[in-house]
C-alpha cells in the first residue's frame, strides 16, 4: 500500500484504527504503522487476515480518494508535497501530525524539490525538518546542500544548517558557490543569507564576511562585519560591501583598506571593479604608492595604469622628499613619477625646517630618479616663508640640491631687502639661503626710511648669507650704487653714489661695512639739502612692497609685478639649465 493510503487511512478511519490498534495489542504488538519495515514495533501489512483486509478494503479506498485530493490552502499558499520515502510512520501521543520518513526521501514544493536520508514531515502546517546528506533543487540553477534544513512552505523560508553549499549556475556555465554553516534561504525574494560567517566564491573572487547575503537573480552580493575580498592581484578589507559576480565590482559601503603589491587604497565609499583594476572612490579616499600619498574628496583611479586623479581638496604627498601639492585637480603617474595640482594650487616644501609655502595656477612634480624630485610651478607664483618672500610668473624647484629658480618678473625679499631681475636662482644649505644668484638685470634695494633706499643695480648679482641676514653682495658687470650712509647717532650725511665694472658689498648688523670698488670706480656724495627726488633713485627702481606676501594664506592674494613700458623687454627662457 502507498505512503499516501496509510496517511488517508489514519486520519479518515478512526473506528478502523481502534479495531486495528485491538487486534494488534491483542498480538502483544506495539502501536504503530511501518511500511516496508522489519522493525518489530511496526506491524506488516502483508500479516493481516484475509477476512480483515475485506472488511477495511472499501473504507480504505474511500480515504485514499480523498487523500489524493489538496487540502485547502491560504490564498497565496501551495502544500508541500512527499514525492518519496522508503519508510513512512508517526507515533499519534508523541505528535499528532509528525510523519517520520526515512530512506531516499524528496519533497515537492511549487518548483523546488528538497532530498535527504530521513526527515520530520508536518504535512498540516506544510513543514519539515531534513536531516543527513540534505539536498534542494530549484529549477536547474540552484543547489542548496547541507546536513540539516527546517523548510517553512507557509513563507517559503529554508534554514540549512551545517556544512551549508549553495551553488547559483548561471546561463555561462559558470558557477558562484557560497559556504556557511547557518544560511537561510527566502524563496521568495530569492535570496540566501548567512549570520555567523560565510565565504562567497565565483570565477574571479573570493569574499568572506559575518554576515552576507546573495540574490541569485540579480546576482548581487552583501557583505557585513568583517569583509574580506581576496584575490591573485590584492586584499580587500571592508566593514560593509556589495558584490556584483556578474559585473564583479565592489561597491564599497563603509571603511575599507585595499592592499597590493603596488599601494594601498583607503576609503569608505566608492566601487572597485575588481577585473579591470579600476575604481571611484569617495568621501575624502587615500592611495598610496611608496612614498607617495594621493588623497581627494574624489578619486578615480586605475591600478594596472598605475594612473589616478583626484577632485576636491586634493592633496599630493611625497613623504621621502618632503614635499606636498594641494589643488581641486591633482593626478599622479605611478610609472613616470609625474604628479600635477591645479585650481587654488599649493605647494608646500617643508625639508628644511621652516616651510615653504608656494601658490600657482598649476604645480608639477617630475621624479628624475628614485630620491631626486622637480616642482615647477606656472603662472602667477607667490611664496613664503619665515627668512624670504617672492613673487614671479613661473618657478622650478630641485630637491636634490634644493635650489629654486624663479623666471620672468621675479621679485624677492629678505627683511628689508627687495631683490628683482630677468632670473633669480636661491640655492640652500641646509635650513637657511647660502646664496641668491640674480642673472641679468639685476637690482638689489634696502629700504632706510620711508623715503630713502639703498640701491645696487648690475649685469650679474649674488647675495651671500649668514644665517637669515644677507653679509656680503658681489655686483659683477655695470655696477651702480647709491647709499645713504649714516652717522653714529642715526643721522643721514647724504647720499653717496657710485659707478664701475664691479662691486663688492660687506654688511654688519644690516649697516656697510666694507665697500670696494674696482677697476676706475666713480663716485660722489651730495647733502640732502641738494637732492632733487628724481636723483635719488636709478634707473628701473621699483619698490614692490605691496606685492609682498605677508603670510602663508597671504600667497593667495592676486597681486603681480607691473612692468613699465620703458623696462628691458628680454627675459629669460622658463626652465632652462641655469649653469
Amino acid at each position: 500500500m502507498k505512503p499516501a493510503v496509510y496517511s488517508a487511512f489514519l486520519a479518515g478511519a478512526p473506528g478502523a484504527l481502534i479495531f486495528f490498534g485491538l487486534l494488534f495489542s491483542r498480538q502483544g504488538q506495539k502501536r504503530g504503522w511501518g511500511i516496508g519495515c522489519n522493525a518489530p514495533e511496526v506491524c506488516s501489512v502483508g500479516r493481516l487476515p484475509f477476512l480483515l483486509l475485506l472488511f477495511l478494503l472499501p473504507l480504505t479506498l474511500t480515504d485514499s480518494l480523498s487523500a489524493q485530493t489538496p487540502l485547502a490552502s491560504p490564498p497565496g499558499k501551495t502544500k508541500v508535497f512527499l514525492e518519496h520515502a522508503d519508510v513512512q510512520s508517526f507515533d499519534k501521543e508523541v505528535s499528532a501530525d509528525r510523519q517520520v520518513l526515512s530512506g531516499d526521501v524528496c519533497f515537492r514544493h511549487d518548483n523546488s524539490y528538497m532530498y535527504c536520508d530521513s526527515a520530520y514531515f508536518y504535512e498540516a502546517n506544510s513543514s519539515l525538518e531534513a536531516f543527513g546528506e540534505v539536498r534542494m533543487e530549484q529549477g536547474d540553477t540552484l543547489f542548496v546542500y547541507g546536513d540539516y534544513l527546517y523548510y517553512d512552505g507557509n513563507i517559503r523560508v529554508a534554514k540549512m544548517r551545517d556544512n551549508v553549499r549553495m551553488e547559483s549556475v548561471r546561463a555561462d556555465g559558470s558557477i558562484v558557490t557560497l559556504f556557511t554553516d547557518s544560511l537561510n534561504y527566502d524563496r521568495v525574494a530569492n535570496i540566501g543569507y548567512y549570520f555567523d560567517g560565510g565565504t562567497i566564491v565565483d570565477d574571479a573572487n573570493e569574499l568572506s564576511s559575518y554576515y552576507g547575503q546573495y540574490s541569485p537573480a540579480t546576482r548581487i552580493a552583501i557583505f557585513n562585519d568583517s569583509v574580506r575580498v581576496f584575490n591573485d592581484k590584492f586584499t580587500l578589507y571592508s566593514d560593509t560591501l556589495q558584490y556584483s559576480t556578474q559585473t564583479k565590482v565592489a561597491t564599497i559601503l563603509g571603511p575599507s583598506v585595499i592592499i597590493s603589491d603596488s599601494g594601498n587604497i583607503y576609503t569608505s565609499r566608492g566601487w572597485y571593479n575588481t577585473v579591470q583594476n579600476t575604481s571611484l572612490l569617495l568621501d575624502r579616499s587615500q592611495v598610496t604608492s611608496g612614498n607617495r600619498i594621493l588623497v581627494g574628496d574624489t578619486i578615480a583611479y586605475d591600478r594596472d595604469r598605475g594612473f589616478g586623479e583626484a577632485f576636491g581638496r586634493v592633496v599630493l604627498r611625497d613623504t621621502t622628499e618632503r614635499v606636498m601639492l594641494e589643488g581641486n585637480y591633482g593626478s599622479y603617474d605611478e610609472r613616470s613619477g609625474h604628479a600635477l595640482a591645479t585650481d587654488s594650487a599649493r605647494c608646500m616644501e617643508y625639508s628644511q625646517g621652516d616651510t615653504l609655502y608656494m601658490h600657482a595656477d598649476t604645480f608639477e612634480m617630475i621624479s628624475i630618479d628614485s630620491t631626486a624630485r622637480q616642482v615647477k610651478a606656472y603662472r602667477g607664483v607667490r611664496f613664503f616663508r619665515a627668512d624670504f618672500q617672492g613673487i614671479c610668473d613661473s618657478m622650478q624647484f630641485n630637491t636634490v640640491d634644493s635650489t629654486l629658480y624663479f623666471y620672468l618678473d621675479p621679485v624677492l625679499w629678505n627683511n628689508r631687502n627687495q631683490l628683482y631681475g630677468d632670473t633669480i636662482v636661491v640655492h640652500m644649505a641646509d635650513t637657511t639661503i647660502d646664496f641668491v644668484h640674480v642673472i641679468r638685470l639685476a637690482f638689489s634695494i634696502e629700504q632706510v626710511d620711508t623715503s630713502h633706499f639703498n640701491q645696487l643695480k648690475g649685469n650679474d648679482l649674488k647675495a651671500y648669507f649668514e644665517g637669515r641676514e644677507v653679509r656680503r653682495i658681489d655686483i659683477d658687470g655695470n655696477a651702480e650704487s647709491i647709499f645713504f650712509p649714516l652717522e653714529d647717532d642715526g643721522s643721514m650725511v647724504g647720499m653717496n653714489e657710485t659707478k664701475s665694472s664691479y662691486l663688492t658689498i660687506w654688511i654688519k648688523d644690516r649697516k656697510i661695512e666694507k665697500l670696494r670698488l674696482w677697476p676706475s670706480p666713480q663716485g660722489t656724495l651730495t647733502p640732502l639739502p641738494d637732492l632733487s627726488p628724481d636723483r635719488m633713485t636709478l634707473r628701473d627702481f621699483h619698490w614692490y612692497e605691496d606685492l609682498r606676501p605677508r603670510d602663508k594664506d597671504d600667497i593667495f592674494r592676486n597681486a603681480r609685478r607691473s612692468i613699465e613700458a620703458d623696462a628691458p623687454s628680454k627675459r629669460s627662457n622658463k626652465f632652462r639649465s641655469i649653469e
